[in-house]
């Protein structure tokens, strides 16, 4: 950006129960390195009861570029787009309060956005950890294993992605693209960034934007994020069938082979035939050893580049991600999430059990 422009940016975020991260994720908005910007920052509160509220309301008082949203219905997306409209930037840069961000992220996600053209930017993800436990989950965070082949992970990537994650835009591309999907609890932000590509338009990745994200502390809500992930991708693949990656099924597509192996066991078994049961018992062992083969494999080698200590725990982070994942997937697919203009009341229960 020239020196002589003036650009204006309103960064959104949505929060709720943040007291742990919300004072260092203000402390690295609030000092970004901005040049020419002009910035506003929109916070939708998702009604806290962790005391998360009371540092926002303190920080409005102490800066006014700070503006705290209520957002009751606790809902992310309905919290971006209330954000979105009450914002005055041209550009919209989303950012969440369980993250880090470097002193210059807001300018490099307006300079990207402007030198390559795209509808949408980002940078690829870098984790920050404390104790054991958080330190394993992060690590296979970064696993092609645990977290399938999205180009976010890979943190020298450049170039053309289907996602991202946080995003910039300029406001005028999400009024025209529809903003978030407000029937979303999760997933609302793949889900526009599929609207975005299948538009025509591009996603882009830049390692010059930078921020370190900090994954869940234990194995209990690590599966529960999983969990609604898998549950609500499966909303965002129903909706968009002909763009959205085949990964995102991949837990619920191997897992489905499993089952079908031992109720076709099972089948032939009642049936009589020794042979045919043998067959599917066959290859269900053979899909659980190469489960495990692939699983200790992936383990080993962050082992070697982070430290043995995490070899024998790594095992049951990959599981956690995978089976959480897949029985989210498995409960969406028996139920249609966001089929229907007209919630009924079993949307509304999924929906509160998987905000």
């Amino acid at each position: 950006m020239q020196q002589r422009q003036s650009v204006h940016v309103s960064v959104i975020v949505p929060c709720r129960n943040e007291i742990r991260h919300i004072r260092a994720f203000l402390d690295s908005v609030l000092s970004q390195d901005l040049g020419p910007i002009e910035m506003e920052v929109l916070i939708a509160e998702g009604m806290s009861d962790d005391g998360t509220r009371q540092v926002l309301a303190e920080c409005e008082k102490k800066y006014a570029t700070l503006r705290v949203l209520d957002n009751p219905e606790q809902m992310i997306a309905m919290g971006l787009n209330r954000a979105i409209r009450e914002g005055h930037g041209e550009f919209i840069v989303r950012m969440d309060a369980h993250t880090i961000y470097a002193p210059d992220y807001v300018r490099t996600c307006v300079e990207v956005l402007l030198e390559t053209k795209a509808d949408n930017v980002g940078g690829p993800v870098s984790t920050r950890a404390d104790g054991y436990v958080a330190q394993a989950i992060a690590h296979a965070f970064h696993t092609r294993f645990a977290s399938g082949r999205s180009k976010f992970h890979d943190r020298r990537y450049e170039g053309s992605v289907d996602t991202v994650p946080y995003g910039c835009w300029r406001k005028s591309t999400l009024e025209r693209i529809g903003m978030f999907d407000e029937k979303l609890v999760r997933a609302e932000d793949y889900e526009l960034n599929m609207r975005i590509i299948s538009s025509g338009g591009i996603v882009w990745q830049s390692p010059r934007i930078a921020s370190w994200y900090r994954p869940r502390a234990g194995l209990s809500v690590l599966f529960w994020q999983c969990f609604q992930n898998g549950f609500w991708k499966v909303a965002v693949v129903r909706k968009h069938p002909g763009i959205s990656p085949p990964r995102s099924l991949g837990p619920i597509s191997c897992s489905m082979v499993g089952i079908v192996s031992l109720l076709f066991a099972a089948t032939a078994s009642l049936s009589g035939s020794v042979a045919l049961r043998n067959v599917f018992l066959a290859a269900w062992f053979a899909l659980v050893g190469l489960y495990f083969i692939a699983s200790f494999a992936s383990a080993f080698g962050v082992a070697r580049r982070k430290g043995w200590i995490f070899l024998p725990f790594l095992p049951i982070v990959f599981a956690i991600y995978q089976i959480s994942h897949a029985l989210g997937s498995f409960l969406a697919l028996l139920y249609r999430p966001a089929a229907g203009d007209r919630p009924n009341y079993l949307w509304k229960a999924l929906t509160t059990i998987t905000r």
